[in-house]
């Protein structure tokens, strides 16, 4: 008799609340293609995000800005056929929805429907809570974006630390608690000073999750290309690289370029 072989249990916006309450920090990290959301799924990550991030690690952009409707549906739909476990939540890139909520509607409906994601992640606060509460009153999930918003760069004209100051650090609550109230069931608080974000996370109920936030929110998020050590470029003060693919990958192309010159590859088992 066959043993049918137990599914994983899905994450769910109300999985994570429960790790919230229980204290259980929950761990994020982005994928953008098929065979690389397997090997996180599998390994047991909560959230994939897939992140606009996809204009800098996949495409070359220098910013997040470039990257379209279309070519974010692509990857998330890509990242959802690998995934049996995770939530998938798919960033609206810059454009879809600022300033127009009707449209903002439309373009999280095309994300929902075309890449069959958990949620849709939007950046800012009160700017955007108009497009925030059309997208959920369509009962689409939305997980918010405060601090460090890279769609902004070119208004803020640096990457440095958000909030340090007392009058943007009461907006950042303030828009939290806006978020919050609006029905989205997370928010991402990038780059920005440690207390706050505990201070954020203490007086949410949702989950709270940190990059560059300090360790007193309810989980934490990477770009998967950073942490693996195969972006080389870019290495902020709160990026952990857990390994260095780039050596790593950089030594297996050698070795296959030494093997194929020398007349090593392929040899007379690999050839028919």
């Amino acid at each position: 008799m066959s043993v049918a072989k137990e599914r994983p249990r899905k994450v769910t916006t109300h999985v994570l609340s429960e790790l919230k309450m229980r204290g259980e920090k929950i761990a994020m990290l982005t994928a953008y293609d098929y065979s690389l959301a397997q090997i996180v799924d599998k390994a047991g990550v909560d959230v994939i995000l897939v992140g606009d991030s996809a204009s800098n690690v996949m495409a070359g952009w220098e910013t997040t800005l470039p990257i379209t409707l279309d070519q974010m549906i692509y990857h998330g739909a890509s990242v959802v056929r690998g995934v049996n476990r995770s939530l998938v939540v798919v960033d609206m890139p810059f454009g879809t929805y600022q300033g127009n909520s009707k449209e903002a509607l439309t373009s999280a409906i095309r994300i929902m429907k075309e890449t069959a994601a958990d949620a849709v992640k939007l950046e800012g606060g009160s700017e955007v809570l108009e497009s925030v509460e059309r997208i959920l009153s369509a009962g689409i999930p939305v997980m918010g974006h405060l601090g460090l918003t890279p769609q902004s760069i070119h208004k803020f004209g640096t990457y440095t630390v958000r909030a340090k100051q007392e009058e943007e650090a009461k907006k950042l609550i303030a828009d939290a608690h806006l978020l919050e109230e609006a029905g989205c069931f997370g928010i991402v608080l990038e780059k920005i000073p440690a207390g706050l974000a505990g201070q954020v996370a203490k007086e949410l109920k949702i989950p709270i999750i940190g990059i560059g936030a300090g360790n007193q929110v309810d989980g934490q998020v990477l770009v998967l290309h950073d942490m693996l050590g195969i972006n080389q470029e870019f290495s902020p003060r709160f990026l952990r690289r857990y390994h260095n693919l780039f050596a790593e990958i950089t030594g297996a192309v050698g070795n296959y370029i030494d093997d194929v010159k020398g007349l090593d590859f392929p040899n007379d088992r690999e050839q028919y």
